[in-house]
């Protein structure tokens, strides 16, 4: 009997100690994560720092800690499981970039955000893809596939746009903030359907056809998540409308809306969709309609808990990224030199600059020859042109989740090549979100001053119609140009864009079946 007792009170010991050893690391976790918010808070006024670039150098500070006090043995709390990224992690964050995206600006620049979001990805990814191709062997790193090169391709081609939005005034700078954001958001879903793309083709017989069917297998996959994203959302909106949850508790709308948009997204992955574009278009359609159909508390909740639940996410990423940076055994199982990881990590960082410019300038001409006919489009200037190139140089989660899942499994990798990739990325992410991300407040400053930012987005026509004919406060030049304005718009023909069209037919029928004020309503 009591030989039975040691025994049990031995057994309690070791699963006490078991837990201890699973419930450490998570306490030691949250808590970086709480000094990530105090250290971001206080550094919110200075405006040079984001909370990325925070928690970057406060996991780095964790990793050297950890690795210390380990010995050499690791530097990380937690191991790094791709599943865990997609399936937790970064569906909140793509549901409230969809849920808090300004609709009116997002569709007005529509067609030019699709172009810098799909088209771009395309073309950075061709030249990432094929400059390291070339480049690498020639600095004395071997050893990757062409399903690697390619996809080094889209991993290096997903953006990062948060320190540039943090610098920049939504109120100020409108068309440039709608461009940088939509292009963020659709550039990350893009490079992801595109990787999974990739993972399906043949790589071993690569030709023409082979390219050909990459890109239907693209198109059809942005098409269908679309539709299955807007399917969703619009099924949540005539739920709450009709069964009008609010009457009993608010608290089942917003329970309503989260597993809505988590659905989406599980039901997009298990029918090999993309996820992050399903739940984007689902959290669109979402505060489109079915957020009108919510009380007012409601609404108020939704907006605070889905920005809390992605910064979080977000936090944790690049907390969990700066600690992997100094993971010694990925370190130890690299193949190149010192002087080849500067010249790889140089590469791939001239490839991003290189690739982003070359289709960011032409672009932005082929939209402004589009746009030249619709007057409340304004143009998209040189300056505009600059601080969209620069605003998609820093590289973020994304590119790291897709590094993991193309060159580890479960966060491991045995392989020496596999390895030097995952901390190649880490690398490029660090450099670019540190460097580029604080030098980005002073080149925003300079190309964009705050006495001439108002100046830099033209009023809209309506506007302008509200001006007075003539100002006895200005010179005569002045009265003289806005009285040719004003008549001009009186007299030509309207220029009717398809957003113009789309608010008719959302007014018409798709508000009073799903929810919603009006277009002349705020919204």
């Amino acid at each position: 009997m009591q030989m039975m007792n040691i025994i049990q009170g031995l057994a309690k010991y070791l699963d006490a100690g078991e837990k201890h050893e699973q419930v450490v690391p998570i306490t030691l976790f949250i808590a970086v994560l709480c000094l990530c918010l105090v250290i971001g808070h206080l550094l919110e006024e200075n405006r040079w720092l984001n909370e990325s670039i925070t928690a970057l150098v406060l996991g780095i500070i964790a990793g050297a800690t950890i690795l210390y006090f380990s010995k050499g043995q690791s530097s990380r709390l937690l191991t790094f499981d791709e599943n865990l990224f997609f399936i937790y992690l970064l569906p909140p964050i793509i549901f409230n970039a969809g849920f808090q995206v300004k609709k009116k600006q997002f569709f007005h620049n529509f067609l030019t955000i699709m172009l810098f979001g799909v088209t771009g990805v395309f073309i950075s990814s061709s030249i990432v893809a094929a400059g390291s191709w070339w480049m690498f062997p020639k600095c004395g790193f071997h050893g990757l596939t062409i399903r690697d090169y390619l996809s080094i391709g889209t991993i290096f081609s997903s953006t990062d746009t948060v320190c540039t939005l943090q610098v920049l005034h939504q109120d100020e700078t409108p068309l440039l903030y709608s461009l940088v954001f939509g292009e963020g958001v659709v550039n990350d879903a893009t490079s992801v359907v595109l990787f999974n793309s990739i993972q399906k083709i043949n790589v071993d017989h690569f030709n023409a056809h082979a390219a050909f069917t990459l890109i239907g297998d693209f198109f059809y996959l942005f098409f269908t998540s679309t539709c299955l994203g807007v399917a969703t959302g619009l099924l949540a909106a005539l739920i709450l409308k009709g069964l009008y949850f609010g009457k009993h508790s608010s608290v089942r709308e917003v329970a309503l809306m989260m597993l809505m948009a988590y659905l989406s997204y599980m039901l997009a992955e298990l029918l090999d969709l993309s996820g992050i574009l399903t739940v984007f278009f689902s959290g669109v359609i979402m505060s489109h309609y079915a957020w009108h159909n919510v009380t007012e508390s409601s609404r108020i909740t939704t907006r605070h808990v889905f920005a809390t639940i992605s910064f979080i996410a977000e936090t944790f990423i690049f907390l969990y990224v700066g600690m992997d940076a100094l993971d010694m055994e990925k370190w130890k199982m690299s193949v190149l030199s010192f002087w080849t990881s500067i010249g790889t990590y140089s590469i791939l960082i001239f490839l991003i600059l290189v690739g982003r410019a070359v289709f960011v300038f032409p672009l932005s001409m082929l939209s402004n020859f589009m746009n030249r006919r619709a007057q409340s489009t304004a143009s998209i200037t040189v300056r505009h042109q600059t601080v969209i190139w620069w605003a998609g140089l820093m590289r973020g989660a994304v590119s790291i989740a897709l590094a993991f899942k193309q060159f580890t499994h479960a966060g491991v990798t045995l392989d020496p090549i596999n390895a030097t990739m995952v901390t190649t990325t880490i690398i490029v992410v660090l450099f670019s979100t540190i460097v580029f991300g604080l030098l980005t407040k002073p080149l925003i400053t300079c190309l964009l001053p705050h006495s001439d930012s108002n100046s830099s987005e033209p009023r809209s026509p309506r506007e302008n119609m509200r001006l007075p004919l003539l100002s006895f406060g200005e010179s005569a030049t002045t009265n003289i140009d806005r009285a040719k304005d004003n008549i001009n718009m009186l007299i030509e023909r309207p220029v009717y864009t398809v957003h113009t069209y789309w608010r008719r037919f959302d007014d018409a029928f798709m508000r009073p079946t799903f929810g919603g004020p009006r277009s002349t309503d705020p919204c």
